[in-house]
């Protein structure tokens, strides 16, 4: 068989076996047998609440194990497709074969990735919070920065994407945006990007040229949805109302609409100033902080899981999971990855995804994913 047609066909077995091997293959079809008895009994719904959740684990994993079988069995056929192709020696059906080859290829490491994100939250809607660290303006545009690319890749991923809160810098750039990302396993996608991001450029604000090196901090988290429970006492709650930031409008800047919430205990802090009214704006907020706290639990339970829990509460500067240096006439590398683009955005674009592969899969073949800084 052709070189170019056994490569595909490597791909396609390894995206194979890390889905078994995340599946726990036979575990997973007597799971799915279970399940299927049990939608049988017409006494499942009289719990509603049981028998959605009972469905909902039934689809997701009929749909992990149909697509795996499904395409073995075509990798399969098409292989056969392709010796019999070489024995009559039509080139034409070869190099059709090999194309089908080559998109099943895809297919399967699209699938990898969708059946790694098969975390508790995964599938939920996600809010992301960025944050001007240290640095003044410089910090302040490149805060604007990051929210204009991770805006960019969600919408190329097709999520719908609301602004929720937003406060503009003092010369330039923003110090704080809030946005909730709307789709499917947005949370899982954008999970790995919590952290601290660096920037390494020449600033355009320091007439003197020099270097300078800024940093802002990104906070992801899932929305939640009703069937989870969340209990937050009133009395560990600070909330200050204020003006709404931004263009103004009718009663944007006029009436005290904004709402802040600071959960004491665990030093959280959120903030909407969305909607025009207070009330809203309230209920949004405590769904942030509802959904921060639940954030935190589901990090104690994998780092507890795994073995490498230690007591966190925020994330500190030193801890830095990106680096960007930008180079004269624009040209962007993100330490991280490797990536080389003459645009930021682009760099972003380019290496949110291979990232997030790589870090899933660490979860599963227990390879260290390697961040690279500079000092």
């Amino acid at each position: 068989m052709r070189a170019e047609a056994q490569q595909y066909i490597d791909r396609i077995d390894a995206a194979l076996d890390l889905l078994r091997r995340f599946l726990d293959w036979d575990r997973a079809l007597r799971r799915l047998d279970e399940l299927n008895a049990r939608v049988e009994d017409p006494t499942l719904w009289d719990n509603q609440r049981q028998a959605q959740e009972v469905m909902r684990e039934r689809t997701r994993l009929d749909a992990a194990i149909g697509a795996t079988r499904a395409i073995d069995s075509e990798k399969t056929d098409t292989a056969e497709l392709i010796e019999m192709a070489e024995a009559e020696g039509d080139e034409d059906m070869v190099n059709e074969a090999i194309a089908s080859l080559k998109a099943l290829a895809d297919r399967a490491d699209e699938d990898k990735i969708k059946a790694l994100l098969a975390g508790e939250a995964d599938a939920s809607d996600t809010y992301l919070e960025i944050h001007a660290g240290a640095g003044g303006t410089e910090s302040q545009d490149w805060a604007e920065m990051l929210s204009r690319m991770y805006r960019r890749w969600a919408e190329r991923r097709g999520y719908k994407v609301e602004l929720v809160d937003y406060q503009a810098g003092d010369q330039a750039g923003i110090k704080s945006a809030t946005f909730l990302f709307k789709g499917e396993n947005a949370y899982g996608y954008a999970k790995t990007e919590s952290g601290v991001h660096r920037l390494v450029r020449i600033s355009p604000y320091d007439s003197s040229a020099r270097r300078h090196t800024s940093f802002s901090s990104v906070w992801v988290y899932p929305v939640i949805d009703d069937n989870i429970e969340i209990e937050v006492n009133e009395s560990d709650l600070k909330i200050d109302t204020y003006r709404a930031s931004g263009a103004g409008g009718q009663h944007v800047n006029t009436t005290d609409s904004a709402v802040r919430i600071t959960h004491v205990p665990s030093g959280i802090i959120v903030a909407s100033q969305n909607d025009r009214s207070q009330h809203k704006n309230r209920a949004t907020a405590m769904n942030m902080l509802k959904a921060r706290l639940y954030e935190a639990e589901l990090r104690r339970r994998e780092e507890a899981a795994s073995g490498e829990y230690q007591a966190k509460t925020e994330i500190g500067w030193g801890h830095q999971i990106r680096s960007y240096v930008l180079q004269p006439y624009q040209l962007v590398k993100d330490l991280r990855t490797g990536v080389t683009s003459t645009s930021p955005d682009d760099v972003l674009d380019g290496a949110l995804d291979p990232f997030m592969a790589a870090a899933l899969s660490q979860k599963v073949t227990g390879e260290k994913v390697d961040v690279e800084d500079v000092d």
